[in-house]
């Protein structure tokens, strides 16, 4: 709760859209609260600022931040994402250049990973991701859950060439 910033919310009732309870900012947070609950290292979202105004979409992605500096690594998709939402994911290859005040952030980003950057720094984004202790992680999580569970048993397939009935 503390996570989300839903504390002041505890015990409220989500009620129905738009007509009672939690606002669609704080069903979105809730959304990601419940997922968390399952304490993932990897969290997928999509779009998780999709139908908000710039206000609210800031206090979502402020809990997606809350939740990467837990140390989970978290890969979502944002259309058109204002350039405050933007400046709040991660930048770290070396000599990249920032985003200049003002400048459109799709473009920015077209312009920064293509192979004209990767010419004009002498650099492959795709080694240096190889490289990097991200990928090392994400190589460490596949081999983990690639690994059945102790208690997990098999579940046999069968298959047959006739159908069967009911």
């Amino acid at each position: 709760m503390e996570l989300v910033e839903l504390n002041s919310l505890r015990g409220s009732l989500v009620g129905l859209p738009g007509v009672d309870g939690l606002s669609t900012e704080q069903r979105k947070r809730l959304t990601i609260a419940v997922e968390l609950v399952a304490n993932p290292s990897i969290i997928f979202m999509d779009e998780p600022t999709s139908g908000l105004d710039a206000r609210a979409a800031a206090i979502v992605m402020r809990a997606v931040r809350n939740t990467v500096d837990t140390g989970r690594t978290v890969v979502c998709t944002i259309h058109q994402p204002s350039i405050d939402i933007f400046e709040s994911f991660d930048e770290s290859v070396p000599g990249v250049p920032k985003i200049k005040e003002g400048y459109n952030p799709a473009t920015w980003m077209l312009e920064v990973s293509s192979a004209a950057m990767e010419t004009q720094l002498d650099v492959n984004f795709a080694e240096i991701y190889s490289n990097s202790d991200l990928c090392r992680r994400n190589q460490e999580l596949n081999v983990e859950l690639s690994i059945p569970a102790p208690a997990s048993t098999r579940v046999p397939i069968i298959l047959s060439r006739t159908s069967q009935s009911f």
